[in-house]
């Protein structure tokens, strides 16, 4: 159980609104995530954890915690994640949730980078937090994406593709939608979100 840290008596509690930015697969999410930790040291965004393999580059830590399937099934029993599920009917992810409270508690931005499935355990548990929908300027980009990535085997773009499809008929279910047609920009509006949403100094 999460015991957050105790404020002083003469200081004004942190109000921090999670932001949680979901999309369609090979969106660009972990771009536009990787664009504002390159910029915005302040913004604080949690790290989950993945039963996959690491894909060149990245690294342990930073971008997932890499676990063994064991390692994940203690997560879970333990109460630890805020969300997880599996995604693209292989592996697992999910978010620690005891660095996430703890960032909300000290007032910091905070964001999370996670799959439509978590969003929506997210929504159940801290329907209070705002969600942003990563959205690709058209159809054809995204399939232009997941194919020139080359990270997927022919087999695993057409899953993914089945899932996007999926994914993309979600964008209702969001408070906001951020088309990714510039990385950048599309960064620099999520941070302009969640500044709006904290009253952290930075903010």
């Amino acid at each position: 159980m999460y015991d957050a840290p105790p404020t002083p008596a003469t200081s004004k509690p942190a109000t921090t609104r999670l932001v949680v930015l979901a999309g369609p697969t090979a969106v660009g999410k972990g771009t536009v995530a990787a664009d504002i930790r390159t910029h915005h040291s302040e913004v604080w965004i949690s790290v989950s954890a993945t039963t996959r393999r690491p894909r060149p580059g990245e690294v342990h830590g930073v971008h997932y915690w890499f676990v063994s399937d064991e390692e994940f099934d203690r997560m879970v029993a333990a109460g630890e994640l805020l969300e997880w599920a599996v995604v693209h009917g292989v592996s697992r992810y999910g978010t620690p949730r005891r660095a996430v409270l703890e960032k909300l508690a000290e007032g910091r931005p905070a964001l999370l980078e996670i799959d439509l499935q978590g969003a929506r355990q997210v929504r159940r548990t801290m329907p209070e937090a705002l969600f942003v929908f990563l959205a690709p300027p058209d159809w054809q980009e995204l399939v232009r994406r997941l194919v020139g990535r080359g990270t997927e085997s022919a087999e695993e773009q057409e899953r993914r593709l089945e899932t996007a499809r999926a994914e993309l008929a979600a964008e209702k279910e969001f408070d906001v939608t951020i088309v990714n047609t510039d990385v950048h920009t599309a960064a620099e509006e999520l941070v302009a979100l969640t500044r709006s949403h904290s009253n952290s100094p930075e903010a």
